[in-house]
């Protein structure tokens, strides 16, 4: 939802500050603590331990450290990975700082000045809307500058589940509405959710064939790769996912069984997994679309990451990544007639404006839980 330029996530920001014995301060975030934030903090008091005394350039050994320090943290699950990924975060800001380098420079350099990215529909439209409100909501989107719109055209519901065959009409309706207004000025990207089952995957796949999507999202749930890749055999459609997945590991998976665009969520997997990630996606002629359904500092993290690899697709936006996105820091991310602008200042190239940030901030108060 969006009013007078500000979003809304339905979630919680959890930052984090980490500082060297020399005073440098990085930034960092965990950023899909929805439901979970205060156990993301706690989590994050827990696992200090395995930072404290570190040297922030030694990344792939705190990796290691906080993935197999304990036999029962060696599979991690989202709360984990959250922490690994708002310290690394962190680091990375701190090794730019120090050595006075943009982080994409320490990832192998800027291969991309500019980052084509791409805008959810929803807050301008959103089922069971009329298809006519999606190509309303496209062109007002395509008109900013955007060149890739995303719509679940499916009526968000808890899944997998089988949609009616109404439902499947209205969802190729308004597909059909999108590429009728836009024609060949955007491409249209859809998402699910992973609420299919296989089988109505590959029925709406079918149906939406025609108009040429440039992506189908995460089309049934990520836990089963065999299951996708039925969906990846059965359409012309370029199947994507990535946003729930942690690891390389998985992320190699889901390549081998067929996925052509990974969607990484940095604040999820960490810097570091998320180049390996893409070095496993280049090596398939894969490319990369992050995902950054959150807050600025794992946003400019994730551009960073498409600025330093040769198989970046798109980077997903938040609108024009405006309003409180960029209100809460001194210098905001760079958007500009649809692309994003890689900062040049070193570190991630983003500082809290505090004045701003603190009249916002909440407490976490174990007494009130």
């Amino acid at each position: 939802m969006v009013e007078d330029g500000h979003f809304w996530t339905e979630t919680n920001w959890v930052f984090i500050e980490v500082e060297t014995d020399e005073g440098v301060v990085g930034v960092g975030e965990a950023n899909w603590t929805v439901f979970r934030a205060r156990t993301v903090v706690q989590a994050l008091e827990d696992m200090e331990r395995f930072a404290v005394g570190l040297n922030p350039f030694d990344v792939e050994t705190l990796r290691q450290r906080m993935y197999n320090g304990n036999h029962f943290l060696h599979t991690p699950g989202v709360v984990q990975s959250m922490v690994i990924g708002a310290i690394e975060m962190a680091c990375w800001d701190i090794m730019g700082k120090v050595t006075g380098q943009p982080v994409y420079n320490l990832l192998g350099g800027k291969v991309n000045d500019r980052i084509r990215s791409y805008t959810y529909m929803h807050y301008k439209w959103m089922p069971p809307e009329p298809p006519e409100k999606a190509a309303e909501a496209a062109r007002h989107y395509v008109d900013k500058g955007f060149t890739a719109v995303k719509l679940d055209p499916v009526r968000p519901k808890e899944g997998p589940r089988n949609p009616r065959i109404d439902e499947l009409e209205y969802a190729e309706a308004a597909v059909a509405a999108v590429r009728e207004e836009v024609g060949n000025e955007a491409d249209i990207l859809i998402g699910t959710h992973g609420q299919l089952y296989t089988h109505s995957a590959r029925r709406l796949a079918a149906r939406l064939e025609p108009y040429d999507p440039l992506w189908f999202e995460e089309p049934v749930p990520p836990e089963n790769f065999g299951e996708l890749r039925e969906v990846v055999d059965s359409t012309s459609i370029p199947v994507s996912t990535g946003e729930r997945l942690l690891t390389v590991h998985q992320m190699a998976q889901a390549v081998e069984n067929g996925v052509r665009i990974i969607q990484p969520n940095v604040g999820l997997t960490g810097l570091l997994e998320a180049r390996k990630m893409a070095g496993i996606a280049q090596a398939h002629y894969a490319q990369v679309a992050p995902w950054m359904y959150a807050g600025p500092i794992a946003g400019a993290a994730s551009v960073h990451l498409c600025a330093a690899i040769p198989n970046y697709l798109l980077q997903e936006s938040l609108e024009g990544w405006n309003g409180f996105h960029n209100d809460i820091l001194e210098d905001g991310l760079e958007w500009d007639n649809g692309d994003l602008i890689p900062p040049e200042k070193p570190g991630l190239g983003v500082e809290f404006d505090r004045s701003v940030l603190e009249s916002y901030a909440g407490e976490y108060r174990p007494e009130s839980s």
